[in-house]
């Protein structure tokens, strides 16, 4: 009865990690990593890495539904992050040990926070319009912009999220967003598919270097299964300025926990 508890609680973050990457276009791991951290006693590598494999039910469930329930990918940027990514994930598991993760995780949260207000300020009215970018039209159509660009952040969002477990999505569709143009949904759906080749390369980095349970992970996949496809179908149902709204709402929560963790760590 104790193992079938157990299990049945892993399925179940399984599950609501799936919703909320399905419904956020990633970031289940976000999720992921602090459930797990309260309901099994892995090791720090161990949760990231773990965290990471249960993406692959989350992002190629969740692109397949997004796609089959007609909505809408930006391949001239998905493409070239997508590449980036899977090239970043094959290295991720091993450079994100060696790279100070304090001056990372500042990034994490500036990005989050500067995300999260441009949405609320949008959702009001009182910002940019959705799906405006830093850049015009024009430069965005320039393959000499969008390569170089989309293949850079691909790589390096790419190389988080397979060595963090992080998914990367909370990363990914703020710049498609800004640098690329893609309004919030084709952002989400975007991410997604660029996500599940960066996924799996991760995985298996991690499964080399042992920094995966295999059990967990497998129980997490069948968890997020169906989770993935109610978060897409929620995300395509309801009005683009109330998903903004989660999203930076969501957002916001996180940064806030990073920055609240990140103050703990410095006086400890």
């Amino acid at each position: 009865m104790k193992i079938a508890g157990r299990t049945g609680v892993e399925a179940g973050i399984g599950f609501t990690g799936g919703v909320i990457g399905g419904l956020l276009g990633g970031g289940s791991g976000v999720f992921y990593v602090p459930a797990l951290e309260r309901a099994t006693a892995l090791s720090r590598h161990a949760l990231h890495g773990t965290a990471g494999a249960a993406n692959i039910a989350v992002t190629g469930v969740g692109a397949v539904v997004f796609a089959a329930a007609g909505g809408s990918v930006d391949l001239r940027a998905g493409a070239g992050m997508a590449l980036g990514a899977t090239v970043g994930g094959l290295f991720g598991a091993r450079l994100i040990v060696a790279i100070p993760q304090r001056p990372l995780r500042w990034l994490f949260v500036a990005i989050l926070v500067a995300t999260g207000v441009k949405l609320i300020l949008d959702a009001a009215g009182l910002g940019l319009s959705s799906g405006s970018a830093l850049v015009s039209d024009e430069v965005i159509a320039n393959l000499v912009y969008a390569v170089p660009v989309s293949l850079t952040f691909g790589a390096v969002i790419g190389a988080w999220a397979a060595g963090m477990g992080l998914g990367g999505g909370l990363l990914a569709v703020p710049v498609l967003m800004l640098l690329f143009g893609a309004d919030l949904p084709t952002a989400e759906g975007t991410s997604l598919l660029m996500f599940f080749p960066n996924a799996v390369v991760g995985t298996y980095g991690h499964m080399r270097q042992g920094t995966v349970d295999r059990r967990l992970a497998t129980i997490l996949n069948l968890g997020a299964f169906p989770g993935a496809a109610v978060g897409v179908l929620c995300a395509l149902a309801v009005d683009a300025d109330v998903l903004a709204t989660i999203f930076a709402v969501f957002a916001l929560v996180i940064a806030l926990r990073e920055i609240r963790r990140l103050i703990v760590d410095r006086r400890t």
